[in-house]
């Protein structure tokens, strides 16, 4: 069962500043207003993004020496991604994208799976709060669940990311302790809320536009409508104990194209929105093709928050499937969405152009899957027989131990039956590169053929500790070209927007 109602009219009233809670740095700063300076935040992430899938990204659709619309901007830097193990200061080299968000939305490191909750369960501010308190627009978009880790980092606070809704379960919402019980609940009952409820009460992002619709039900609808939000589409029929695809009706691109100012709430799927490469094959007539793309979601938040606020804005826009479709390593849904995502970098800087007080910051909150880009015609050591030769021939003191000879470093027939989008596109256990045309390539050359120049694959599965590429643009810019951790970007966006740094947790 969800919370109780009384419950759930007690977390709304008191918000982010709980009674009792933890709740740091959060007294309302105020904006500068200083007109030659920065009045509005627009933070684009693309999950799972790595310098090698901007690279491929551009090679495949500007070719070798074009560029993508976040490599257009002025300022270039780095951002390291490693989170904290639970209750400890101690790194975890490889974080997820809830203790990644966490980082850069209150500027605290955590263990991987938290949301806005420190490394000993401590709840934190986010930058999103701090900014709707402050009296700025705010908006939270993005290509998975709305209530998927990286935009629920920015208006909730969970002990586990799992912890979506519609439905409370010890399971999903509490950590389990070293011998596999359940930790006791919190006295802060947010923490354990279901994000889907906690984002429908807490009013903390004006503007909210993505997938999830099954995460919530009809008391959430009626709870956002209570504070002023307009809702597309219908959380379903409050007579039926569970909601299906049959009691609820997702919003529309048509929906969204009506809205013309105020707050509202756009659900486009039941689940994530469906990936560029998929919806492109469905029929005229396919629901899917009623889902807004990123880029028509970011330019239409723009302009409902430009209009809502005085101060300014904060706006978050995510490109979740990057990383998604890299867990699947599926290159051709992956570069798709780097497309898709880049394109929505394009709507926020015409913007930023226009306007001249927004800083724009483009980034990843991790790496995904290893992706890369090998040599054509080459393979990988996950195709191989046996590993690359370790011997120096001129040196022997080189020489690596165990000894492996070159003439092991073949291809396996049975690990590699051909180009994976190619000749190999049956073999389920295939671990072959994909291979796609690029601008460069002969007009006759094909997607998974050995004459396509860009060829593509796999580490793993799962994500890794490599930096993300950052790129900005607009007043302050400069800040971000420099290598840096990820909690640093909480401080310098929050200096953006306040003018002063935050007060330390």
């Amino acid at each position: 069962m969800r919370m109780s109602v009384r419950m759930l009219t007690v977390l709304a009233t008191t918000g982010a500043l709980a009674a009792g809670t933890a709740v740091v740095a959060n007294s309302a700063p105020q904006h500068r207003g200083d007109d030659n300076e920065i009045h509005n935040v627009i933070y684009l992430l693309g999950d799972g993004m790595s310098r090698s899938h901007v690279a491929a990204g551009r090679e495949r659709f500007y070719g070798a020496t074009g560029r993508l619309n976040m490599e257009k901007l002025p300022n270039y830097g780095a951002v390291s991604t490693y989170a904290v193990e639970k209750d400890s200061d101690q790194p975890a080299l490889v974080t997820d994208s809830a203790s990644s968000a966490t980082a850069w939305s209150s500027g605290v490191k955590t263990y991987n799976a938290a949301l806005g909750v420190d490394a000993y369960e401590k709840r934190v501010a986010t930058l999103m709060e701090q900014a709707h308190q402050a009296g700025f627009a705010t908006g939270n978009v993005s290509t998975a669940e709305i209530t998927d880790a990286t935009p629920a980092a920015q208006f909730s606070h969970a002990l586990l990311r799992g912890c979506q809704g519609p439905v409370y379960s010890d399971a999903s919402c509490l950590p389990r302790k070293a011998d596999g019980t359940f930790e006791d609940k919190p006295a802060d009952q947010t923490m354990i809320t279901p994000i889907a409820e906690q984002i429908a009460r807490n009013g903390t992002a004006d503007v909210i536009l993505g997938g999830g619709l099954a995460r919530f039900e009809p008391d959430d609808q009626k709870a956002l409508q209570a504070q002023g939000y307009q809702v597309l589409g219908s959380f379903g029929d409050p007579s039926l104990p569970a909601q299906t695809a049959a009691s609820q009706r997702v919003a529309t691109k048509d929906d969204l194209a009506n809205v013309k100012r105020g707050k509202v709430v756009g659900l486009f799927n039941r689940g994530n929105l469906t990936v560029e490469n998929a919806k492109a094959k469905l029929p005229a007539d396919a629901p899917q093709k009623q889902e807004p793309t990123l880029a028509e979601m970011t330019q239409k938040s723009i302009s409902l928050l430009s209009n809502r606020s005085r101060k300014g804005f904060l706006l978050q826009v995510e490109g979740a499937q990057i990383d998604k479709r890299s867990h699947a390593n599926d290159a051709a849904q992956t570069l798709d969405e780097v497309k898709a995502f880049d394109d929505a970098v394009k709507a926020a800087v015409d913007f930023a152009k226009k306007d001249g007080h927004t800083l724009v910051i483009v980034t990843a909150d991790h790496e995904c899957a290893g992706f890369n880009i090998i040599e054509k015609g080459s393979f990988t050591n996950a195709e191989a027989a046996a590993p690359p030769a370790n011997t120096d021939a001129g040196n022997p003191a080189n020489n690596s131990t165990p000894s492996r000879s070159s003439s092991a470093n073949v291809k396996d027939p049975a690990r590699s039956s051909g180009i994976v989008n190619g000749a190999g596109a049956n073999d389920p256990k295939n671990f072959g590169p994909a291979t796609f045309r690029t601008p460069d390539d002969a007009a006759d050359v094909k997607d998974g053929s050995p004459e396509a120049s860009l060829w593509l694959a796999y580490l793993s599965g799962n994500h890794t500790g490599a930096d993300v590429p950052l790129y900005a643009y607009g007043p302050g810019g400069k800040r971000f070209a420099v290598s840096q951790n990820n909690t640093d970007l909480y401080s310098k966006m929050y200096r953006s927007l306040f003018g002063r740094a935050p007060q330390a947790h």
